[in-house]
């Protein structure tokens, strides 16, 4: 260890502040997450509630994904100003808070507002998330740490889903929201808890130059072509357990919403492989994990065509692993590829990743309703071929750049 790195203040993997950050992000992935994509099981009881289509139901998962998209670059600003804890912990109260009122909502147009409304308080903790994570933790543990909050993501995208799936036909859609919004407030009171003290920020050189603005850093080809696999990735994996839910409920499977949810339960394969992708982009570099990870999604989506429930699970499982080492690879990339400005390119990974599932999340509705499940899953391949093409430019020109 030199002497320059015997003096950095930010968390190393194996000291205590690093384990209670880890924790600390585990519980905002639980809460946040349990909130963003809590309507995703309820969408066909809230087609029969409110008589409205499957294509109008995903408007209560793409109004709260839309939001976040474009208030994340606001958020980043308003973080900035009153400091990346206080936005996290006050986004993540709001959010609650809103979640429970969403439960009284007397029109679907008002849930689809109250969404909305969630999306855009989610937006300050999706967009700071990243970026706090990687100016606290030390270059060493940087992709162990990323890959830990993205699993924190998944296993609060699958404990909201299967609570809501779970209470759904006991008590209906409204006690379900109910019960995520509890379940919210206990893991945003341990996040408040466990969260160490912020680490100050190293400033930059004084022969720096000036960092570029959030939409400059597009001007880059590589941060283009980085940000464009989470629009894309996240777009078609939105879209299948959007619209998998109708599938699983329809013949020939006809199952109860209990048990088609179970089928969230896919969501811990991403806690494991977000949590190792971070590992191996730390041992053996990003790009060819990041190129498997788009592969193995794009395989889980062929395994999910024929009518047979044992391989529709099997591929959910495979399309789930696979989505989340890309995510938790790419979001780590980004954190480098940004240069001097990582919560500007964190902003436009957020940016992207939400934009991705509210756009797609919602067109895809329209394929479910004129060609079901084989044009959801051609939809969903296509976004994944486009997804591939954009992470082999970016290896290529980071290649390009390392042999210069």
């Amino acid at each position: 260890m030199t002497a320059g790195d015997a003096a950095d203040p930010r968390h190393r993997p194996g000291t205590p502040g690093f384990r209670r950050l880890n924790a600390a992000m585990v519980c905002a992935g639980l809460a946040a997450f349990g909130i963003l994509y809590s309507t995703q099981p309820l969408l066909p009881a809230l087609s029969e509630d409110f008589g409205v289509g499957a294509e109008s139901a995903g408007l209560s998962v793409s109004a709260a994904t839309g939001a976040v998209a474009l208030a994340v670059v606001p958020a980043t600003a308003v973080a900035v100003r009153v400091g990346p804890v206080r936005a996290m912990r006050a986004a993540l109260v709001v959010a609650t808070l809103l979640t429970a009122l969403g439960a009284l909502a007397p029109a679907y147009g008002v849930l689809v507002g109250v969404r909305g409304a969630t999306g855009v308080a989610l937006a300050a903790i999706v967009a700071v998330a990243m970026s706090h994570v990687g100016t606290q933790v030390h270059p060493a543990g940087l992709g162990a740490a990323m890959g830990m909050y993205v699993a924190g993501n998944s296993i609060g995208g699958v404990t909201g889903r299967l609570v809501g799936s779970g209470v759904v036909d006991l008590a209906g859609w409204r006690w379900a929201t109910v019960a995520v919004a509890l379940l919210a407030a206990v893991t945003t009171a341990l996040f408040w808890w466990l969260l160490p003290a912020t680490v100050p920020r190293a400033p930059a050189p004084p022969d720096a130059a000036p960092a570029a603005g959030t939409l400059g850093l597009l001007a880059n080809p590589s941060v283009l072509a980085l940000v464009a696999v989470p629009f894309l990735v996240m777009g078609g994996f939105v879209a299948v357990y959007n619209y998998l839910t109708y599938r699983l409920q329809s013949a020939p499977f006809d199952l109860p919403a209990a048990l088609g949810g179970l089928v969230f339960l896919a969501y811990l394969v991403g806690t494991v492989t977000s949590t190792w992708a971070g590992r191996l982009a730390d041992r053996h570099g990003r790009a060819p994990v990041l190129l498997a990870g788009i592969v193995v999604m794009g395989a889980g989506v062929a395994l999910t065509l024929p009518d047979v429930l044992a391989l529709v699970v099997v591929g959910v499982l495979v399309l789930t692993g696979g989505f989340f080492a890309a995510h938790a690879t790419a979001s780590g990339w980004t954190q480098v590829v940004g240069g001097r400005r990582p919560d500007r390119a964190s902003a436009l990974y957020v940016m992207a990743y939400y934009g991705g599932s509210s756009v797609f999340g919602a067109l895809l509705g329209l394929a479910w309703e004129s060609a079901a499940w084989p044009g959801v899953a051609s939809g969903v391949g296509a976004l994944v071929a486009a997804a591939l093409l954009a992470a082999a430019v970016v290896s290529l020109r980071e290649r390009r750049s390392r042999a210069r």
